[in-house]
């Protein structure tokens, strides 16, 4: 069995709607939607690493709350397990700075976007937590 990466990502919330971003053309799964993180490097929790990420991907300070969900998936490539926390934004206005775009988006618009397929069964809890 090959090594599970661990994965660490952020759902943020601005009222009704909360943030996505579009992957970089050149990467694994270019140009699909996914949440804001990235992998959790040695030694650090994974709530510094979501820090560590967000400020390396959106120029944005998040502070973790609880995890709203956990996710394993199999990728061709990689198989990753995906811990998902609730974040507020508590510095900062998110920028592009890895991510080819951002949006804003409600649970109704979720179909209107691709999503890597790891996320699909967070964002089917999303749409049922709303």
């Amino acid at each position: 069995m090959e090594k599970v990466v661990e994965v660490v990502a952020a759902l943020i919330w601005d009222k009704e709607k909360f943030l996505i971003c579009q992957r970089p053309a050149n990467k694994a799964r270019g140009l699909l939607w996914e949440f804001v993180g990235g992998k959790v490097e040695q030694g650090e929790t994974k709530e510094q690493a979501l820090i560590r990420e967000c400020q390396e991907e959106l120029a944005i300070t998040v502070e973790p709350h609880e995890v709203f969900t956990e996710v394993t998936h199999e990728y061709p490539d990689i198989t990753v397990h995906l811990t998902l926390f609730n974040c507020t934004i508590s510095r900062g206005q998110p920028k592009l700075l890895e991510h080819n775009d951002m949006n804003w988006i409600t649970s109704a618009e979720i179909p209107n976007y691709e999503f890597c397929p790891a996320d699909e069964e967070i964002l089917k809890k999303i749409i049922e937590a709303v």
